[in-house]
């Protein structure tokens, strides 16, 4: 018989790095598995984060995340890492479709791109304070390490859903968390000379190629060998992660020899 006079422990968070509970309603079970094996990161793109973080634990905002981490620093976990968050919405990579299911989702304090214009002018917003980047790399780190999940699957929210969400966007330092072990990472590609470039309207086995690398890579894209609108979210989905300094879609010869690189590694 249990005495119910003894205290009960309190709850805590899974990460030791996250500062407290902050629970959402927003969560269910994950389908298909037990266990994430991605992190997809997000920026909150709302005007400030209180409001950001009062919406994500609305019950009929249908949204959440399982950590969230404002611009000092601090981390609060809002749904258990066992549950499926509501953070990734309609999205794919891998051929898995069902992204809450296979991740955890991490929000991180912005307010983001101006989205009433679309697309987004790249750049058009706040830098990530460093002491909010190094307490991304420290929960990221934590749950790599816990859960085991491949450098491969530390994603944008933008690799998930090219052309609806393009979080956390240009400016979010995916070479400092590679820096520390922490995602895929190539330095800026030398481009021979004459490098083909592709762009929307091209049609033809180049096209198609550029597809079959985008889709082996991990992005849900269709290989009809014609560079539709699509492809062009796809492409600027890509340089949004990995190139960085130009996105527009386009895929020159820097982004196609970052694409190569990328692509050995994962």
């Amino acid at each position: 018989m249990v005495d119910s006079s003894l205290p009960t422990a309190e709850p805590r968070p899974d990460s030791l790095h996250a500062d407290r509970l902050h629970p959402s309603p927003n969560h269910g079970e994950r389908r298909g598995t037990d266990r994430p094996d991605s992190i997809i990161l997000h920026y909150t793109g709302m005007a400030d984060t209180a409001s950001a973080l009062l919406w994500l634990a609305n019950p009929l905002s249908q949204v959440s995340c399982h950590y969230f981490i404002f611009e000092d620093g601090r981390i609060w976990q809002m749904v258990p890492e066992s549950r499926r968050a509501w953070h990734a919405g309609r999205s794919s990579w891998q051929r898995e479709n069902d992204m809450n299911s296979r991740s955890i989702g991490i929000e991180i304090a912005n307010p983001g791109h101006d989205l009433t214009r679309m697309p987004p002018e790249p750049g058009t917003y706040p830098d990530f304070p460093s002491v909010q980047i190094e307490a991304v790399i420290r929960l990221v780190a934590d749950i790599k390490a816990r859960w085991g999940i491949p450098d491969s699957r530390i994603l944008a929210h933008s690799d998930i859903a090219p052309g609806r969400k393009v979080d956390p966007g240009e400016r979010f330092p995916w070479a400092r968390l590679a820096a520390a072990g922490l995602g895929l990472w190539v330095e800026k590609q030398e481009v021979p000379e004459g490098a083909p470039t592709y762009r929307a309207g091209d049609e033809g086995m180049p096209v198609a190629a550029l597809q079959a690398m985008l889709a082996r890579f991990g992005y849900n894209l269709e290989i009809t060998g014609v560079f539709d609108p699509y492809t062009v979210d796809v492409v600027t989905a890509f340089q949004r992660h990995w190139r960085q300094g130009k996105v527009d879609g386009v895929a020159d010869g820097e982004t196609l020899a970052s694409l190569r690189a990328l692509a050995a590694l994962s």
